[in-house]
């Protein structure tokens, strides 16, 4: 690998910051892969909508659930002001991480390693 591959591979597609631990494959429109920094990563408008869908559906069913009688009665406490979007933000966090997981590019030297 000649010295320019090595500096496309190290630096974030985004933003250019050097990769230095971790980086996180991200498909592009056109159907390439390309790495980003975790904050570029962060940031990715198809990840943050898949995410923004599984915490609606889950925190509206786990609402529905500890929630759903106390809402059906006609109250609502207090308390419900900050359990409620808290309950939204749970799966957000779960979806984003997961899909943060996922997307880790391993670094050359372990892939290397691994080959072995």
């Amino acid at each position: 690998m000649d010295s320019t591959q090595a500096e496309v591979i190290s630096r974030c597609a985004r933003c250019s910051t050097t990769l230095r631990k971790t980086a996180y494959e991200v498909r592009e429109p056109s159907g390439g892969r390309v790495l980003r920094c975790l904050r570029c990563s962060l940031l990715y408008a198809p990840m943050l909508r898949r995410s923004g869908v599984v915490a609606l559906i889950v925190g509206t069913i786990l609402t529905t659930i500890n929630q759903g009688n106390i809402i059906a009665g006609g109250d609502f406490p207090a308390s419900l002001y900050w359990k409620i979007p808290l309950t939204y933000c749970v799966p957000f966090c779960v979806a984003t991480t997961g899909a943060l997981l996922n997307a880790r590019a391993r670094e050359e030297v372990e892939m290397g390693k691994a080959d072995r």
